[in-house]
């Protein structure tokens, strides 16, 4: 396993654990190859707008394509054969509103999530996704800083880009369980 595939693992299973304590995702990760199909076309179109955030605003450079991985999964069960169709899901979600609040578009009409305080909760469901997402972006980008990357090296972009492969990837586990889909081990 080279630098960047261990990089990613540990990436990977602080999130995982973290999602699982906070019972926002299942402890078998979900396989869900239509969603990972999609990572390479989304990528391509995300790490522009992805890159050119970073300096200024790391979190929300990591943090949006969590979304973008929510908004997949959501798309993914709701009408397939329609979304998978498109020719980039990532420019789909961003051009209905903008990079800047993409998060908000994505909450409001993808996830429809409300504004209003559930009984269990003194957050709303927008605002409890909104927190949860900017911790695990938060997270993340302490685990990239930590990490043995110069800066501005091709090490570096990698570990970026398996920053945002595993934020998409818990974007969508967590909004497969928030659906009802149980992963457990056959």
């Amino acid at each position: 396993m080279n630098q960047n595939e261990l990089f990613e693992e540990q990436v990977r299973k602080d999130l995982h654990q973290y999602l699982v304590m906070m019972g926002k995702t299942d402890e078998h990760f979900p396989e869900a190859p239509d969603i990972e199909e999609k990572w390479d076309e989304i990528l391509k179109e995300y790490i522009p707008d992805g890159v050119r955030e970073f300096n200024d605003y790391p979190t929300v450079s990591l943090g949006w394509i969590m979304y973008v991985g929510m908004a997949v999964a959501k798309l993914w069960d709701c009408d397939w054969a329609y979304y998978s169709t498109l020719p980039n899901l990532y420019t789909h979600l961003r051009d209905k509103r903008g990079f800047d609040t993409m998060d908000e578009y994505i909450r409001e009409e993808v996830l429809e999530l409300t504004d209003t305080p559930t009984p269990a909760s003194a957050l709303t469901p927008f605002a409890a996704v909104e927190k949860l997402v900017a911790e695990c972006a938060s997270r993340t980008y302490n685990r990239f800083c930590h990490a043995p990357f110069e800066n501005g090296t091709k090490e570096s972009f990698n570990g970026y880009v398996s920053c945002l492969h595993q934020l998409y990837l818990m974007g969508a586990a967590m909004q497969l369980k928030e659906m009802g889909y149980k992963m457990t081990k056959i």
